[in-house]
């Protein structure tokens, strides 16, 4: 999978998440990256975290949850 659709397909997830599980996306809310990537397992759309990166997938993968869910002030 290329990183860009990989990407496009973690976002609209996020969307997914925090609509399931009533997660606001409002900057006082502190979601958890490591909750995400166990639901996605979880829901069988662990296959898009397999890109090529060379930071590597995960690294991305959490630096696009920071930047969806206001959290990017962590890095």
């Amino acid at each position: 999978m290329k990183k860009a659709a990989a990407e496009s397909a973690i976002r609209h997830l996020f969307g997914k998440w925090s609509e399931e599980q009533s997660i606001s996306r409002k900057p006082d809310t502190m979601p958890s990256y490591a909750e995400f990537k166990s639901w996605t397992e979880s829901k069988g759309y662990g296959h898009y975290f397999n890109f090529r990166s060379v930071r590597g997938a995960d690294t991305d993968a959490e630096l696009w949850f920071d930047e969806e869910f206001n959290q990017t002030w962590r890095n």
